[in-house]
C-alpha cells in the first residue's frame, strides 16, 4: 500500500509542475527590474526571438512611453519578445563591465558617448532607412568621417537655461544674450524682489548641478568664440590660466548673493519646490524638471534661452549632443529584429511622443511635436548648437573633478586660480589612463 501510495503522489506532483511549466506566460515585454525573458514559440513553431534591451532613463513619464512603444512592436511582431530594463543610477558603471566582458545588451542607451566610448562595440546603422533624417544639429555627433552611423537618436539636447517667463515679464527684463546681461537681470530680480527670489539655485549635495553650471559655461568661454581654444584643449597645449575667469564666474555670483545661501547644503529635490513658488529665476536642469515644477504651479511659464556668451562679439549657443539614444552591439546574434526595433521607434508618432513627454527636440527631421517649449526651438532653431564641454575636451572622469572642485569654490577652500591648477593635474593624470 505504502509503495502504491507513493508512486500516486509521484505521479500528482509530476502533473502540478508540467501544468505549470506549459501555463508559463509568453509576454511581449518587460519594463523594469531584472526579469529575464526566456525564448518560447509561437503558433508556427518558429522560436520566438528575445531583444535585450537597456535604457538610461528615471523619469515615469517617459518611461511609459518606452514601455508603449516596444509593447506596440511586440503586437505588430508576435514572434519577437523585448527584455526592456531601465536604470538611471548604476548604468554607466553596469556598461563599462558589460563593454569589458564584452557581452553588451541587443539594443542600448548610449547616453551621450555614442562614438568615444561605445563606438568599437557599436553596429554601422548608415543603412537604416530613418539615418538620412538625422537633424542637421546631431548628425556629426553620432556619425564619423568614414559615415558610419552609431546609434538613432529619439531626443537630442539642446540645454541653455529655464527660465520663470512671468518673472522675466513682471521686471521688464529681456532675455539674457551675454553673461553680462545675465548677472545684471540677476541683481534687478534680487533687488526689486526684496531679497525672496535667488535668481540661480545650486545642491553642493547633488554637486553635479555645479558641475553643469561649469560645464555649460566652458563652451562660450572656451570654445564658441572665433578665437578660441578648442585646438589647444585637443592638442593637449592648452594654457590652463585661460580657465581661471570660469571658476571666477561662480565665485563672483555667490559673493553678488545671487546663488541660494544655503548652496553647500540645499538638495537638488528642493529646486522645483523653490521655482514655483517663485524663489528662484533660472535653473540649469533638463528639460524634465518642468513636470514637477507644473505638479506644484499647473500654470506657471517656464521657457528656455541658450546659453548667454562670454566673450565680446560671440553669439548664446545651446550645449547639446544626444539625450535619449539607441544604438545596437555589432556581436548581437540578432541583427535584423534589432534593427527592426529601432525603425519601429523611428516612427514619426514614436519620436513625437518621446519628445513631447520629454519636451527635448526630436533627433530626425521632420518630426511634429506639441509642447511647451517647441515654440522656443522653434524660435532658436537657427542657434548654434555646441557639443558638451567635458566630452570633447576632458579624459573620461573629469566630470566629478569639474564637480568636486566646483564645490570647493563655492565652500571657499579653494580659489580660482587653485581651481585651475587642478583642473590642469587632473587632466594630465587622467590622461595617462
Amino acid at each position: 500500500m505504502r509503495t502504491r501510495a507513493f508512486w500516486f503522489m509521484t505521479l500528482a506532483i509530476l502533473v502540478i509542475i508540467v501544468s505549470g511549466c506549459s501555463s508559463r506566460p509568453d509576454s511581449g515585454s518587460t519594463s523594469g527590474g531584472n526579469a529575464e525573458m526566456g525564448s518560447g514559440k509561437i503558433g508556427s513553431g518558429k522560436a520566438k526571438t528575445t531583444l535585450s534591451m537597456m535604457v538610461n532613463i528615471s523619469d515615469e513619464s517617459l518611461t511609459q512611453a518606452y514601455r508603449e512603444i516596444v509593447d506596440g512592436f511586440t503586437k505588430e511582431n508576435p514572434d519577437i519578445s523585448v527584455n526592456l530594463q531601465f536604470d538611471s543610477t548604476g548604468y554607466e558603471n553596469t556598461m563599462k563591465v558589460k563593454m569589458a566582458a564584452n557581452d553588451l545588451p541587443d539594443i542600448f542607451d548610449t547616453h551621450g558617448w555614442a562614438k568615444l566610448r561605445y563606438g568599437d562595440y557599436l553596429a554601422d546603422l548608415r543603412d537604416e532607412p530613418w539615418a538620412a533624417q538625422l537633424t542637421d544639429t546631431i548628425r556629426d555627433v553620432v556619425t564619423d568621417k568614414d559615415g558610419k552611423v552609431y546609434a538613432l537618436v529619439l531626443t537630442e539636447a539642446k540645454d541653455g537655461l529655464l527660465y520663470n517667463v512671468d518673472m522675466l515679464e513682471k521686471y521688464g527684463i529681456q532675455v539674457p544674450t551675454t553673461f553680462d546681461e545675465l548677472v545684471a537681470a540677476g541683481e534687478k530680480i534680487k533687488k526689486e524682489s526684496g531679497g525672496k527670489t535667488n535668481p540661480f539655485y545650486m545642491s553642493g549635495i547633488d554637486d553635479s548641478m555645479i558641475g553643469q553650471y561649469l560645464d555649460n559655461f566652458a563652451n562660450p568661454l572656451l570654445i564658441t568664440a572665433k578665437n578660441n581654444d578648442a585646438d589647444a584643449l585637443l592638442n593637449g597645449n592648452f594654457d590652463w590660466t585661460h580657465i581661471t575667469p570660469l571658476a571666477q564666474s561662480l565665485v563672483d555670483l555667490q559673493k553678488r548673493g545671487l546663488i541660494n545661501e544655503d548652496v553647500l547644503t540645499a538638495k537638488r529635490s528642493d529646486l522645483p519646490a523653490a521655482f514655483a513658488a517663485g524663489k528662484v529665476t533660472f535653473a540649469l536642469v533638463g528639460p524634465a524638471f518642468m513636470d514637477s515644477v507644473h505638479a506644484i504651479a499647473p500654470d506657471m511659464k517656464i521657457g528656455i534661452m541658450p546659453v548667454p556668451s562670454m566673450v565680446a562679439g560671440d553669439e548664446p549657443t545651446f550645449a547639446g549632443g544626444e539625450r535619449n539614444t539607441l544604438a545596437v552591439w555589432k556581436d548581437t546574434k540578432h541583427l535584423d529584429e534589432a534593427k527592426k526595433l529601432l525603425q519601429y521607434f523611428a516612427k514619426p508618432d514614436n519620436m513625437a511622443k518621446l519628445s513631447n513627454v520629454s519636451k527635448n527636440p526630436p533627433g530626425l527631421k521632420d518630426i511634429k511635436t506639441d509642447h511647451e517649449l517647441t515654440p522656443y526651438y522653434e524660435k532658436y532653431a537657427n542657434i548654434r548648437v555646441f557639443p558638451y564641454f567635458d566630452r570633447v575636451y576632458l579624459p573620461n572622469g573629469m566630470w566629478d573633478v569639474l564637480c568636486k572642485n566646483g564645490t570647493e569654490l563655492l565652500a571657499g577652500r579653494m580659489t580660482p586660480e587653485q581651481f585651475s591648477e587642478s583642473m590642469k593635474t587632473e587632466v594630465e593624470r587622467l590622461s595617462k589612463k
